[in-house]
């Protein structure tokens, strides 16, 4: 793929080289939901893609395009989990070594996982070390190609393809609702959203804590902040990159906040009444239309469910707050 934007060939791409080995997760429906918002809500259920989030896509398409001898040195990455184990397991599938840099707070369940599909695992300190330049150094020590989880236009692609599935199942949508950590899930999301023929608006939602995108679309530039203080590991991030920015900057209408709160509200909501466990980064989407802060009331919209990595233990004293 070129420097310039993605566009919808490069996600229909994508879905090619993904058929037959990313699931097509289910598109989810609520009565009780759509009373609650006033609208008819569409969720793309994530939780039960393979490695149990979006993250699948893109690695595995990011990985599938490179060349024989680029795949042949091998892969490394820094994750704080999802992109981490899709990446292994992407990895795995090919037939190749992969490395990860994981935070030393990373959800045991997620490190347990990494380590389940082969991967070698590096730690660092998320609050005192920079994972950006460890893991670039990292990649060149060992001589192997780097697949970052989210500055990547090959993995922006794959995560698109999510958004792709969601229009061809739930038909035209008005509003298309995202969470978002580094942009590439919206980014890719974003791209197959405003190239239909019905004008839909998109909208990111980040952890109150964690507001770095929406900074840096409201000043116009990339802004970085220290690393968030919330339970949505996944949105952890402390800036977008070069870009996702360029992306969002085009084609994100808005972003949204909420509070820790509000996502273990929302976690409690899809399990008590639709069956489904996420992650707190996975609910995050949610929690802004369940929390009253995007306007939904007679709507057709569209929420992406991105992950459900989440150990027992964890859910239940989340739950238990």
């Amino acid at each position: 793929m070129s420097s310039t934007l993605p566009t919808l060939d490069d996600v229909g791409a994508a879905a090619a080289r993904l058929e037959g080995v990313a699931h097509r997760t289910p598109v989810v429906t609520g009565r009780t939901l759509n009373e609650r918002v006033g609208a008819a809500v569409f969720l793309k259920a994530e939780c039960f893609q393979r490695t149990g989030s979006f993250k699948f896509r893109g690695a595995y398409n990011a990985i599938a395009s490179l060349t024989d001898a680029e795949r042949s040195r091998g892969v490394a990455t820094y994750s704080s989990g999802n992109h981490a184990q899709a990446v292994a397991l992407a990895a795995a599938l090919h037939g190749i070594r992969s490395v990860i840099l994981m935070p030393e707070d990373a959800p045991s369940l997620k490190v347990e996982a990494t380590a389940g599909y082969g991967a070698e695992i590096v730690t660092y300190d998320r609050y005192a070390e920079q994972r950006t330049a460890l893991g670039e150094q990292l990649a060149n020590e060992r001589g192997m190609t780097l697949i970052p989880p989210f500055d990547h236009w090959d993995v922006i692609a794959g995560q698109g393809t999510a958004a792709l599935e969601l229009f061809e199942d739930a038909g035209p949508l008005d509003l298309l609702v995202v969470c978002v950590g580094g942009g590439g899930l919206i980014s890719g999301c974003a791209t197959v959203a405003k190239a239909q023929r019905r004008p839909v608006e998109v909208i990111g939602v980040e952890p109150a804590a964690g507001d770095d995108v929406r900074r840096s679309l409201v000043e116009g530039h990339i802004v970085e902040i220290p690393t968030p203080r919330t339970i949505a590991d996944g949105q952890q991030t402390t800036a977008p990159s070069e870009r996702t920015f360029a992306v969002m900057r085009e084609r994100v209408d808005d972003i949204v906040l909420v509070t820790d709160d509000e996502i273990i509200a929302a976690m409690r909501f899809v399990f008590e009444r639709m069956n489904l466990v996420l992650e707190p980064s996975g609910a995050s989407a949610l929690a802004a239309i369940l929390a009253g802060h995007i306007d939904v009331a007679g709507k057709r919209v569209g929420v992406t469910l991105s992950g459900g990595n989440v150990g027992i233990d964890r859910f239940v004293e989340l739950m238990s707050a």
